[in-house]
């Protein structure tokens, strides 16, 4: 523990006039707050909740708690970008809390020990229905249910899952842990139909008598580019390519496979080529430290032995020779054309410029706009132009990653679930933000992140085995404790040792504390030592 010296006494204010005794100007309340984990995260997870219980080693508690707002807890401990933990306090201190690997802990102890949804809705009687069995609809789905609704979910694919299923590898996303919980939320009553494409919107309304419908259909059309080819046979876009290889009907591409494109879906491609036994390249117009996709999915592959060509586009394909021109980047980070050129060998190329959305189903629909990319507008219920048809997730305008397409369903849900009820849906508004700079550490230990495993380099680049390995139960439980509880009251009785005056009463485990304003001085010992912020002091009306 590091020297961290602080006296908690307060000097006298002699600006008052009020006889020699003790004034009172400021009174303590305690006032839980908003962490700042929570409010990055997508899906509104009260993380401070769970992984307080997590270190009460309560974890069927925690699950619970965390699936109030995340209903797939093992899926997105793997997939999710964790956004919680660039905005972790402990950062200034050492390492965020790995708040991602807790909630990979506490997921696949539900599926190794069969934790159902505990939830006690009464039916109203009111139907919905989903089209997608994405991210996004699967959430919305589920929060639906936990509000008594009706919910049917119509996807044309063979296999639940969406862009989870045909997006991201196997390596990522273990499918056994995706269908798990998918069949988990199934499994609270919701009916799933595959193998149907759902073409005339309006009357697959009407015949099924349902009240509201919500699209959620992925982004599976890919974007592609002219260059001038003369095989355009041997170019494909990395999102049918991931689909082909999911449904084991993957294209011949050769030995020497290029990759056109600096995304997460880039990588994905690359990384599952070179698993199949490819050479591969990734030609990116940009430089490494300007490409949108996740920097440790670059390093891992490097690591399997994609090599890269920043700052080059393609010019032109001649049989297996690419033309590539140089580029610069210019002060706003955009590339630049320099007429210098050169070339590469590669027998097929795959295309991840990004994705757009299919506009067949909504283009005839009345009021629904749409826009360039496909996408559908919303307004702020998340319903399009056409009364109570909602939209999210890739089919509106967002960045898309899984954990946003989730929030996007809880929040669908609750707007449909007002719509519903002939209301409209207001949020509660925020508690403070609790940055760590409001934040009273007179203890600041050092505990490093743990690691989480990874499989040998070696294995990676030959198979489709999950890359990142869990925690083990007592690295969770330590990972849990190292959360400082930012705004939340952790009942450490700081407040209630530090109290020259007796004024602070314990109320019992999970109870909290009481303050006797008879005896309280506002001498603020109390705030200044409580370490999360639960304390507030509130200035007192003078007499």
């Amino acid at each position: 523990m590091s020297n961290c010296p602080k006296d908690m006494t307060l000097p006298p204010d002699l600006t008052l006039k009020k006889g020699s005794g003790p004034v009172r100007t400021k009174f303590p309340i305690y006032s839980n707050s908003l962490p700042p984990c929570n409010h990055a995260c997508p899906t509104g997870s009260n993380i401070q909740e769970w992984l307080s219980l997590a270190q009460s080693e309560q974890y069927e508690e925690a699950f619970q708690a965390l699936i109030k707002n995340n209903p797939m807890p093992a899926i997105h401990g793997r997939v999710c970008y964790h956004p919680c933990e660039s905005a972790c306090n402990r950062a200034n201190v050492d390492q965020a809390v790995s708040i991602h690997a807790v909630e990979r802990f506490l997921g696949d102890q539900a599926l190794e020990k069969k934790w159902p949804v505990r939830f006690d809705a009464e039916p109203t009687g009111k139907r919905v229905l989903i089209v997608g069995a994405g991210p996004s609809g699967l959430a919305t789905a589920y929060h639906l249910k936990r509000k008594g609704h009706d919910v049917e979910i119509r996807d044309a694919a063979p296999m639940a899952g969406g862009m989870m299923h045909f997006g991201i590898p196997a390596y990522r996303l273990p499918r056994d842990i995706l269908e798990n919980e998918i069949a988990r939320i199934e499994a609270m009553g919701i009916k799933i139909v595959l193998n149907h494409k759902v073409e005339d919107l309006l009357a697959e309304k009407v015949k099924g008598q349902f009240d509201a419908v919500f699209l959620a259909i992925g982004a599976h059309v890919g974007r592609g580019v002219d260059i001038p080819n003369d095989d355009p046979g041997k170019v494909n876009d990395a999102v049918s390519y991931l689909r082909a290889i999911e449904m084991n009907t993957a294209p011949k591409l050769g030995q020497r496979v290029a990759v056109y494109g600096g995304g997460n879906t880039a990588m994905d491609a690359a990384r599952t080529a070179r698993r199949m036994g490819a050479d591969v390249m990734v030609i990116y117009r940009r430089d490494r430290a300007h490409m949108p996709a996740h920097d440790f999915e670059c390093v891992e592959a490097m690591e399997e032995g994609v090599t890269f060509h920043w700052q080059r586009t393609i010019n032109q394909i001649d049989g297996t020779t690419f033309t590539l021109e140089k580029m610069n980047i210019d002060d706003n980070g955009r590339p630049q054309p320099t007429g210098v050129f050169e070339t590469v060998e590669a027998d097929s190329l795959i295309l991840a410029l990004g994705q757009n959305i299919d506009t067949q189903l909504t283009k005839n629909i009345p009021g629904v706009e749409h826009k360039w990319d496909g996408t559908v507008m919303v307004n702020e219920q998340m319903m399009t132009g056409y009364q109570g048809l909602f939209a999210g997730g890739d089919m509106v305008p967002c960045d898309r990653t899984v954990t946003i397409a989730v929030g996007h369903g809880k929040k669908a849900a609750s707007h449909i679930d007002a719509f519903l009820n002939k209301r409209i849906f207001t949020k509660v508004t925020k508690q403070p933000l609790i940055k760590f700079d409001k934040l009273h550490l007179w203890y600041k230990t050092d505990a490093d992140q743990s690691e989480q495993p990874a499989i040998p380099v070696i294995k990676r680049a030959t198979s489709f085995d999950e890359v990142v390995g869990g925690l083990t139960e007592q690295e969770a439980l330590f990972e849990a404790q190292r959360c400082y509880s930012c705004g939340n009251c952790f009942e450490c009785n700081g407040c209630f040792g530090a109290c020259p005056h007796g004024a602070i009463t314990r109320l019992g485990k999970g109870k909290g504390y009481k303050v006797d304003y008879d005896k309280c001085t506002g001498c603020e010992a109390c705030y200044s030592q409580c370490p999360c912020h639960a304390i507030e002091m509130v200035a007192a009306e003078m007499e």
